[in-house]
């Protein structure tokens, strides 16, 4: 199912809605994500179609004039691929590839296919293929449009598209040998966890593409994959780490996303155990973003679903050296001030001050407040043990190590 392919950039095109439940700011910071997305999986952006709508358009998704404009598009400068912003309908998809005759992607398909090219070991292998399954059973039929059923009369009554149906028993076949394959999986992973013994473990969570692997390599001196693309890291990583003399598990993370399909999250749900079995959370946000406060809900939006809430956690703010208010001029009487012209020291003065110390500011790239996160990691992590293990509270002094 999977396949490792070369990546060349294809001509893609953008469509998303405005709708009553998505103002068109809100659709616009959707299809930045869904450019980045569609640059992670090798396609060059070329323009964004976007209609306001009450609702989706259950034949088309969009309007008929809208996705005339879309077609004329497409003919003229060549574009191979077509990205909606939001999940198709499998009747949908059928619908606009007709009228397109070019690919036609949304939102879960692309991101599925991100996973399928990040995919590295067998484990998250069978994850992703699984999730590819249980995204193309209920678009098989329109897969098969040559075997459309004939019209009645004489001789024409039978068995009807008996090749989808054979279809449909082999994808179910496979869906369920995968989900036995990784349920002997996550038992040998629960044995593996099982057999870490006491050690604290802390796991980074946080958004796709905030620096979770970056600031995993800085503090665990190990050689985790990181790059600037979304969904870098699919394989959940564990370090041993010892800060000044206290030892601890630190685990790397997928990163999260909003919209994110509902198969994925199904899937993995064994490689979010590390984080439902952790005994502290780093929360890592990319402060230079301009939606941070809107990816911070989604995190705790999925923490919640998995049950891990509740857990203690630290907020890591990353990336403070691409921080950039944006600046109004002395003279400028007209502009009102919002959170886009907060400097970082205004942006404390929120409601972060009421996290109680258990936020930092770093830049993990330029180890900028390192000393002062691992401090407070190693605080989080003794206080965590000593509570654990109360005799073994004098083996552990205040943290003294120079960066």
């Amino acid at each position: 199912m999977i396949e490792q392919t070369d990546i060349s950039y294809e001509k893609t095109i953008l469509v998303g809605l405005v709708t009553k439940f998505q103002d068109e700011e809100k659709s616009e910071e959707y299809l930045d994500e869904l450019e980045f997305l569609a640059y992670t999986a090798g396609g060059e952006v070329l323009k964004r179609f976007t209609q306001k709508m009450d609702v989706p358009n259950p034949k088309t998704f969009i309007g008929t004039g809208k996705l005339e404009d879309v077609k004329n598009y497409v003919e003229e400068h060549g574009v191979g691929v077509v990205i909606f912003d939001d999940e198709l309908s499998p009747a949908q998809q059928k619908n606009i590839q007709r009228e397109l005759e070019c690919k036609v992607l949304d939102r879960t398909n692309l991101i599925l296919d991100i996973f399928a090219q990040r995919a590295q070991t067998s484990y998250a292998r069978t994850q992703v293929e699984l999730a590819q399954y249980q995204y193309l059973l209920p678009r098989l039929a329109g897969m098969w449009t040559h075997l459309e059923r004939q019209r009645g009369g004489i001789g024409m009554r039978g068995p009807g598209e008996t090749e989808i149906e054979t279809d449909r028993r082999i994808v179910r076949d496979r869906i369920a040998l995968l989900k036995d394959k990784l349920k002997k999986i996550d038992r040998q992973m629960e044995v593996q966890r099982g057999n870490r013994g006491a050690l604290v473990r802390v796991a980074l969570v946080g958004y796709t593409n905030v620096g979770k692997s970056t600031l995993m390599n800085v503090i665990s001196k190990s050689d985790v994959f990181a790059e600037n693309k979304l969904f870098a890291t699919l394989d959940t990583t564990v370090r041993k780490v010892v800060i000044g003399n206290l030892p601890f598990l630190l685990t790397d993370t997928v990163g999260f996303i909003r919209k994110l399909p509902t198969q994925l999250v199904e899937s993995f749900k064994s490689t979010l155990d590390e984080v439902r079995e952790a005994d502290l959370l780093l929360h890592v946000v990319d402060i230079s973003h301009p939606s941070f406060e809107h990816h911070i809900d989604s995190v705790d939006k999925i923490l919640e679903e998995i049950g891990s809430a509740d857990k203690p956690t630290v907020m890591v703010f990353n990336k403070i050296d691409a921080y950039q208010p944006e600046e109004i001029e002395e003279d400028d009487l007209m502009t009102e001030k919002t959170k886009a012209h907060y400097t970082l020291e205004e942006w404390k003065q929120t409601w972060m001050a009421k996290l109680n110390g258990d936020a930092i500011f770093i830049s993990a790239l330029n180890r900028e407040n390192f000393n002062e996160f691992r401090k407070l990691v190693y605080d989080k992590v003794r206080e965590i043990h000593t509570t654990r293990f109360p005799y073994n509270n004098f083996l552990y002094d205040e943290y003294t190590d120079e960066d």
